[in-house]
């Protein structure tokens, strides 16, 4: 890829139209290295590097810039010298689930942070696949892609999936909701779905009554009103795999 596309990548229409991301760092690029064994896809990532990392040993096919082509082809400002363009995953075919394998599913979430630190929640506790719907924020926005600390390339990933369309894929679906059932409730791992929504509005009560969507609760004695979205899931993916 040319380095003039390669700065586009910054931008979600162009990471789209040329079906390509950035990861940048050391352990990024470990992780996707990692990644790549198990996934041939990944394969076809390319290498960027400075003079710094020229004895780097990757599989992929490798470039050295210098500098100042590094300053640009980088999304934060001190880069490392080293990054790789990566191509997307194919998001036409829906990836066949595992067995007891548990969906979360988000609903606009907009905050690339809380996205990225799920992605790794989700990564770290195994059997997770995370579901977006439209509106939300691009996974493969490069704030997202290093908050995931690389668990982006671990965790099953959907993008654009209607929050109408779980009722057909999902025979039980589980939300959040202030009068909802204890978290801790038995019956609160027996769901094959679980609905998140939007750090401000969260998920529309007619689109949850639709789903027939069970509500559970984090109880809290505190004084505050509402939990950061991203540890809501971080709770409730520990108690899923509590459970197993």
């Amino acid at each position: 890829m040319k380095l003039d596309d390669i700065k586009k990548l910054h931008q979600k229409k162009y990471r789209q139209a040329l079906g390509h991301y950035l990861v940048e760092g050391e352990h990024l690029v470990l992780e996707l290295q990692k990644a790549a064994d198990r996934q041939p896809a990944l394969k076809a990532s390319e290498l960027y590097v400075t003079g710094a990392y020229e004895h780097w040993q990757s599989p992929f096919k490798t470039h050295q810039v210098n500098e100042r082509q590094m300053a640009q082809l980088a999304d934060t400002r001190t880069p490392q010298g080293i990054l790789a363009v990566v191509p997307m995953p194919a998001n036409d075919i829906e990836p066949s689930a595992q067995p007891g394998e548990k969906a979360i599913y988000l609903h606009e979430v907009q905050d690339p942070g809380n996205l990225g630190t799920i992605l790794r929640t989700l990564a770290w506790f195994g059997g997770f696949r995370c579901l977006l719907s439209p509106g939300s924020v691009d996974p493969f926005n490069p704030k997202v892609v290093r908050a995931s600390m690389g668990a982006i390339f671990h965790v099953p990933l959907e993008t654009d999936v209607p929050l109408a369309s779980l009722a057909e894929r999902y025979k039980s679906i589980a939300c959040l909701d202030l009068n909802g059932d204890k978290l801790a409730s038995g019956s609160f791992r027996q769901h094959d779905c679980y609905v998140f929504g939007n750090e401000a509005r969260g998920v529309p009560q007619e689109a949850l009554a639709h789903l027939s969507a069970k509500p559970y609760t984090i109880p809290g004695r505190g004084k505050i009103e509402s939990l950061n979205l991203a540890s809501a899931v971080n709770m409730c993916a520990y108690e899923l795999a509590r459970g197993l």
